[in-house]
């Protein structure tokens, strides 16, 4: 009767035109409803975005609408809800502000359950909506614990399935798809996204496996677990990716999604032989559509940078470099340069590996290595889009370097990545990688090197005062004593690490006529950094000690971050 009630209505407003979807014929959704199954119909059919529906639905019950995903969490609002009677009753704590527990809920006007869950949680309750769907993802993400995932590991071990000390190729094939299994990937992976990693590391050891978690750009051991599960716990990775789960001798790279809400989060999975067995990497990416877009004021870029990086982003052609190892945040520089340049008489086009962000008003395209759709192919074809701007995801190969250097000299402005220590060595591995000096010289306009560290946690933050050898090593301080500075507690909103959060610091060459002489005469990097210097380049240690005494971030970060200069 429901599902005849659903396809009634949407036959009646597939018969509108789109235009005339306005915010009364939503709330009409809202009182015909009862249910939020014809919400999520309008939002399935585009009749409406996903944001405009649930808003105009939360208006109809009088309350606001938040999306989980988008909105802050905290572990102290979540523990108010057991987890049982959050599942049952579709509803998830989001943040106490005044000692009232605001909470999402699938059906918010329900007066009876609002008071039942003020009486669990001994406080005031205001109730928001959120799609049902929002909230399940939400409570399977910031109700996983390392303690759950280490029971559900111990309790698979224990069982039947792995009575048997050698499992055959089909059989672990079979295993692989074992409900309990699914479930502790299940948890792994919201775990890691509950603890903002940017990277899973399964690793087999002599004695036992373990996972290790990439968070603020260091390693920490999450957990331990039996040998015997590793096999199938690959194997089920495989499965997610498409790869071959009986193939353990060689490397292998894939990719995967898993929907969280109305989004879906991708990673992209890496395998190698090791002594032990396979080791298994999932980079955590982007959530399609929802990574958030950092501007250049956001980044907290130091001002003698980012002014004249500001002019390098503004003019009509060259190529403007972005450099930094693995995971340095590059790209995310990148949008945000895209992003203040982005105007509808722009023609901006974008060859990535993958997409992150999506930017309105921009052409993004992806490459495919399984179709052999190359950086440089795009790019070729990109030439004949009548582009203004153009952003390549990574410089790899001499082709891609030659049209991209090609690109800057017919009156394109070109931004791109290298990987590379320093900014300097972004013109001289250019020249290495095949590019003629007399190209170069002309097309490179700047180049922007970053590095990111970890923030140091702002509820544990305390001041203190370093030893004299300490700022002697890192300052001329001519005999100024009493400088504070700053770092982490340790507290359990930064896991007793200090640190939550990352910050960029930089470097940044400016291409002056006594530079590309430099380049013309095919000078390496050291002299290159020293001509730059006069209009102002300052290594990257420099912008990170600065960071320092801003109380951003801590000399030990820095100096792992950054390597040290030898002095003639």
């Amino acid at each position: 009767m429901q599902n005849q009630r659903n396809n009634s209505f949407l036959a009646r407003i597939r018969s509108l035109p789109r235009f005339d979807f306005t915010q009364e014929v939503a709330a009409l959704v809202a009182r015909l409803g009862e249910t939020t199954e014809l919400l999520q119909a309008v939002i399935d059919e585009k009749y409406l975005t996903k944001d405009e529906a649930c808003r105009y639905w939360a208006d109809a019950l009088n309350v606001a609408y938040v999306d989980p995903f988008a909105s802050l969490i905290t572990e102290e609002a979540v523990e108010k809800i057991p987890v049982e009677v959050a599942k049952k009753a579709r509803t998830v704590g989001l943040y106490i502000v005044d000692g009232v527990l605001t909470v999402a809920m699938a059906d918010p006007s329900n007066a009876d359950l609002i008071r039942r869950i003020g009486q669990i949680a001994q406080m005031p309750v205001s109730p928001v909506f959120a799609l049902p769907r929002e909230i399940d993802d939400a409570i399977a993400i910031h109700y996983c614990t390392e303690k759950g995932i280490e029971e559900s590991l111990s309790e698979l071990e224990n069982s039947s399935l792995f009575s048997k000390p050698d499992l055959a190729g089909e059989k672990i094939a079979a295993l692989a798809e074992n409900n309990a299994l699914v479930q502790i990937l299940d948890e792994i992976i919201y775990f890691a996204i509950r603890e903002r990693a940017t990277d899973i590391h399964i690793e087999p050891m002599e004695a036992t496996c373990r996972i290790r978690f990439r968070i603020d750009g260091n390693l920490r051991e999450i957990l331990t677990y039996s040998r015997k599960l590793h096999r199938a716990l690959l194997s089920r990775l495989k499965i997610l990716c498409n790869l071959n789960i009986a193939e353990s001798r060689f490397p292998q790279d894939g990719r995967f999604s898993v929907q969280l809400g109305s989004q879906s989060s991708n990673f992209r999975v890496s395998t190698i032989p090791s002594a032990y067995g396979e080791k298994a990497v999932v980079r955590v990416l982007a959530s399609a559509g929802k990574k958030t877009m950092v501007t250049l004021e956001k980044m907290q870029m130091s001002q003698v940078m980012l002014q004249p990086f500001r002019r390098l982003i503004q003019n009509p052609n060259g190529i403007i470099f972005v450099t930094g190892p693995t995971g340095s945040g590059k790209t995310t520089t990148l949008y945000a340069a895209l992003n203040e340049i982005n105007t509808p008489a722009t023609n901006i086009s974008t060859i990535e590996d993958p997409i992150e962000i999506q930017l309105p008003g921009v052409t993004q395209s992806q490459v495919n290595a399984n179709i052999d759709l190359k950086f440089s192919t795009v790019l070729r074809a990109l030439m004949r889009q009548d582009p203004d701007v153009i952003l390549v995801g990574e410089i790899r190969d001499l082709e891609t370097a030659k049209i991209a250097t090609e690109a800057a000299l017919t009156g394109h402005i070109v931004f791109a990545t290298l990987h590379t220590n320093t900014a300097p060595q972004a013109i001289a591995r250019l020249m290495e990688i095949g590019v003629e000096p007399y190209m170069v010289a002309p097309s490179v306009i700047g180049v922007l090197s970053q590095r990111l560290v970890a923030k140091i946690c702002e509820v544990c933050k305390e001041p203190y005062e370093p030893a004299q050898d300490v700022l002697d090593r890192y300052f001329h301080t001519d005999g100024i004593t009493g400088v504070k500075f700053y770092r982490g507690r340790g507290c359990p909103a930064c896991r007793g690490t200090g640190y939550k959060g990352r910050i960029a610091f930089h470097e940044l060459v400016l291409v002056t006529e006594e530079v590309r002489t430099l380049i013309n005469d095919g000078r390496g990097a050291q002299e290159i950094a020293r001509a730059a210097a006069k209009v102002g380049y300052r290594p990257l240690r420099y912008d990170g000690l600065k960071k320092v005494l801003l109380g951003l971030t801590t000399i030990d970060e820095i100096e792992a971050s950054t390597s040290f200069e030898w002095a003639a």
